[in-house]
């Protein structure tokens, strides 16, 4: 069956404290704030790691198709939404931070970190990703990346030949660079000419990094649609493609935008 085309695209920012290394917990708290939102949306977006917080053990890795993976298809189904988050993969005796773009006949597409975080040892324990992925849904096409690939604008630089019209970060983005965090998202929405979503968690984890969520949408202006500061809560914003468009078509930027080969 074909994916209906929508003008308006309802997307839940799930910014919430994480329980470290305990994925039953994690999966257990999610589903019980995913169950109270209260309209149907389009897409759930979680943070990064949202089933252990942002661990370099990697003995808490899953293979695909496990535990989170058939959560997140039985969140998928439940809301009739696309659900996107990253968790640690073990694959093939190797391990990654994958994010999973999860549709509600289950199935999905993922892409791995690209640029792990040296300084905290991630490349250490992860292998990094060497391709990205953008989706289509409901007539949007989406693309995800994780956390640190925020600093690296290349990685990020949409195709004017095929653009991609929401590109989604999900993060566990530490308080004390939150300033990089508010700014880089704003500088790819506007390069991008693309609505960005930003989804942090909040709290501390265990090895003393305190995150202040600030997760965000915004337009294709870098102006936000919702700014959620430092509380646990779900927010849910309405993109509008013709509008988008409307811009696109007005202040065509992409098209004098300089070709890169992502490898």
């Amino acid at each position: 069956m074909a994916e209906l085309h929508a003008d308006t695209l309802s997307v839940a920012l799930v910014q919430t404290d994480l329980y470290w290394e305990d994925v039953t917990a994690n999966l257990a708290s999610l589903e019980e704030k995913i169950a109270g939102i209260t309209e149907p949306v389009d897409v759930i977006v979680l943070p990064e790691m949202f089933n252990t917080g942002f661990t370099m053990n990697t003995a808490v890795a899953e293979p695909v198709n496990l535990t989170t993976t058939r959560w997140m298809k039985q969140m998928a189904a439940q809301t009739n939404a696309l659900v996107i988050g990253s968790f640690a993969v073990k694959e093939e005796g190797n391990f990654y931070n994958r994010v999973f773009c999860v549709k509600p006949d289950s199935s999905f597409v993922f892409s791995d970190k690209r640029h792990l975080f040296t300084m905290g040892k991630e490349d250490l324990a992860y292998k990094p990703g060497n391709s990205r992925v953008t989706l289509n849904w409901k007539g949007w096409k989406i693309t995800p990346l994780i956390c640190y690939d925020l600093r690296f604008p290349v990685w990020s630089r949409n195709n004017a030949a095929d653009p991609f019209d929401v590109l989604i970060y999900v993060a566990n983005w530490p308080a004390k660079r939150a300033h990089a965090w508010n700014t880089l998202l704003k500088a790819r929405a506007i390069e991008n000419q693309s609505y960005v979503v930003g989804v942090n968690r909040i709290g501390k984890d265990a090895n003393g990094l305190h995150y202040q969520g600030d997760s965000v949408a915004l337009d294709y202006l870098g102006e936000p649609a919702c700014m959620l500061g430092d509380k646990e809560v779900i927010k849910v914003v309405h993109f509008s493609k013709s509008e988008l468009e409307t811009y696109r078509n007005a202040f065509p930027a992409l098209s004098d935008a300089d070709l890169f080969t992502l490898h």
